[in-house]
């Protein structure tokens, strides 16, 4: 298994809060999301139902609800509300001064 990687995916200026963002690591697609509370998370950029991109939906009250199926997450845990049983695959964050990092290749949360 390869080794955990920290990579810089966007500066906090890319991503107003309240909002989410798509991003890429080489091919591989990532949603940022800025919560109102100033967190940042890091999820898997397509659906878990059918892959579409994750970002393309709309937040409202901190969820997220697919553009493709209405599927809903909840931004600041990754849980399904609808349904419950779906979860999106999350990343680790941390921010180094205005840049965002994500760990990969390391166990998603």
């Amino acid at each position: 298994m390869p080794s955990a990687t920290w990579t810089p995916v966007a500066t906090v200026d890319d991503l107003w809060e309240g909002e989410v963002g798509e991003f890429y690591v080489g091919d591989q697609p990532i949603m940022l999301a800025h919560l109102r509370t100033g967190e940042i998370r890091a999820y898997d950029g397509t659906c878990p139902h059918a892959g579409f991109p994750l970002a393309d939906g709309d937040v409202v009250d901190g969820v997220l609800t697919c553009s493709a199926h209405s599927w809903e997450f909840d931004l600041s845990t990754g849980a399904g509300v609808n349904p419950p049983s779906c979860r999106l695959r999350s990343y680790q964050v941390r921010r180094d001064g205005d840049q965002i990092a994500v760990l990969l290749n390391g166990d998603p949360k």
